[in-house]
């Protein structure tokens, strides 16, 4: 009898704590109010100061969760490369895979960042245009890979056609 009333206690105490002090709380109460208002503001999950709109990540998304938009002036990178568009990740297709981030040239030939995460991209600071001014050390066998990926967006179609 002595332990049931002490779990009632114990129960009662930690309810307590709960309500009053906000103990063991998950979510902070500016989250909850920003949950309740429907005013969540979601991470950025494109960086596209540093993308240079090659449009790889889209062509490697096996669900299509991503989508070029196109940018209301072009930027010029270099002297022979324009960003006239950049990536848009649609969150309800999105499951995860790390593909755009992981053949994002950015990050697979330069060893930055990359551009594209599906979770956030975070605080970042990735000059473009010194990064396409430099040389990458790659292997032509990955180069190959990484090239057919960006430049065909029917290799996954394909490769899931089992072709």
């Amino acid at each position: 009898m002595i332990n049931i009333l002490k779990i009632a206690l114990e129960g009662a105490f930690t309810n307590f704590k709960r309500i009053f002090f906000a103990a063991d709380r998950v979510t902070d109460m500016e989250l909850r109010r920003q949950i309740s208002t429907l005013s969540v503001e979601v991470d950025d999950r494109v960086d596209e100061k540093a993308c240079i709109g090659c449009a790889g990540c889209a062509n490697v998304c096996p669900t299509g969760a991503i989508q070029m938009k196109e940018l209301t002036k072009p930027v010029r990178l270099t002297d022979d490369w324009v960003k006239s568009e950049v990536p848009e990740i649609n969150l309800e297709k999105c499951v995860v895979c790390y593909y755009c981030h992981d053949f994002c040239p950015i990050f697979s030939l330069y060893g930055q960042k990359g551009t594209i995460h599906p979770s956030c991209v975070g605080d970042q600071e990735v000059n473009i245009e010194d990064c396409l001014e430099q040389p990458f050390k790659i292997s032509e066998d990955k180069l190959k890979v990484i090239a057919q990926y960006l430049s065909d967006k029917t290799v996954l179609k394909n490769k899931e056609d089992g072709e």
